[in-house]
Parts: structure tokens; sequence; C-alpha cells
């Protein structure tokens, strides 16, 4: 695992941040271990899509199931 210190860091954040591996940073101040920076665990690439093949329609989307009658209606 790399080890960085804390001024190091700070200076270098967003770079560090595009080149994390899986098993991240460990940041330092005075030789000490402090914080431990690791990627967010990705499920997917988006949200849209994501149940995908999770969930099962059952029935019609558009209907309501109870018959309103007022096809027939006369006024």
């Amino acid at each position: 695992m790399k080890t960085i210190g804390a001024a190091k860091f700070k200076e270098q954040c967003l770079a560090l941040l595009d080149g994390l591996d899986p098993e991240g940073i460990v940041v330092t101040k005075h030789g000490r271990p402090v914080a431990r920076v690791v990627p967010y665990p990705r499920r997917g690439s988006a949200l849209v899509g994501c149940l995908r093949d999770k969930i099962q329609v059952r029935g019609d989307l558009t209907s309501t199931g109870v018959a309103w009658g007022a096809a027939g209606a006369q006024p």
C-alpha cells in the first residue's frame, strides 16, 4: 500500500485521486498513519438502469385495474 505525507497529499490531492488504485493510499502525519483513502465502490456506471434484471413487472403499468364505466355513459 502506498504511503504519503499529509503535506504532499495536500499538494497533489486531485492527481492522487485520479490515479487511485483499489488498494488506496495511507496518509501520514509525522510518520504516523492518520487516514486511508480508498476508492468508493461502484456497483454500476450510472443510477439509470441499475435495477435492470432485478425487478419484474406484472400486469399493465398504464392501467389502475378499476373499470370506470365512462366509455358508454350518456349525459
